[in-house]
């Protein structure tokens, strides 16, 4: 079951959903937009090995925007720390922002259950796009689950600011090494 936009105001207005800074203006009929911090992250590495922590480079956003280049990729965050530990989020991008050759968010969109702060956005610009601070380009759905809950403990639990990704701290690189 997913949550209308009513219902998603009632659950952050109760504190079963975080939406920290919450603006009733980012709630649709069943989601709730989420927007741009102001700090990308790009990888500096030709080639990123998913055994070594990746190498980044941090670039702000000026408040008259940033040109994304066409074909290319950066992480960029919500201002909003969000999550629940009674719903499922969904990340999902807005589809100006997809029309206008920005794929936001494409394969990591389920958030687990628990997992709360802010939401890095893998941002590819198939276009040359301007982005700014405070653009809306994102938007997050609501779940109810069925079944037992584990709450999520994770790696990038309370997350602020754009996340590179930390998939060399998993474990089964152990098994695989043998």
């Amino acid at each position: 079951m997913i949550l209308s936009g009513h219902e998603i105001q009632r659950q952050v207005e109760s504190a079963a959903i975080t939406v920290t800074p919450f603006d009733s203006a980012l709630i649709n009929p069943n989601s709730i937009d989420l927007t741009l911090d102001d700090t990308l992250l790009r990888y500096r590495d030709p080639v990123i090995d998913p055994r070594v922590e990746p190498e980044v480079v941090e670039e702000r956003i000026p408040a008259d925007g940033l040109v994304l280049e066409p074909m290319s990729f950066c992480l960029g965050s919500s201002r909003e720390i969000v999550g629940s530990t009674e719903y499922v989020p969904m990340v999902h991008a807005k589809s100006s922002t997809a029309r206008a050759g920005l794929f936001v968010h494409v394969t990591a969109d389920l958030i687990d259950i628990g997992s709360i702060g802010t939401i890095t956005f893998q941002l590819f610009s198939t276009l040359a796009l301007r982005v700014y601070p405070g653009m809306r380009i994102g938007q997050m759905t609501f779940w109810k689950p069925q079944g037992e809950i584990t709450l999520y403990s994770g790696k990038y639990q309370g997350s602020k600011g754009p996340r590179k990704s930390e998939i060399f701290r998993d474990p089964y690189w152990e098994t695989l090494a043998r």
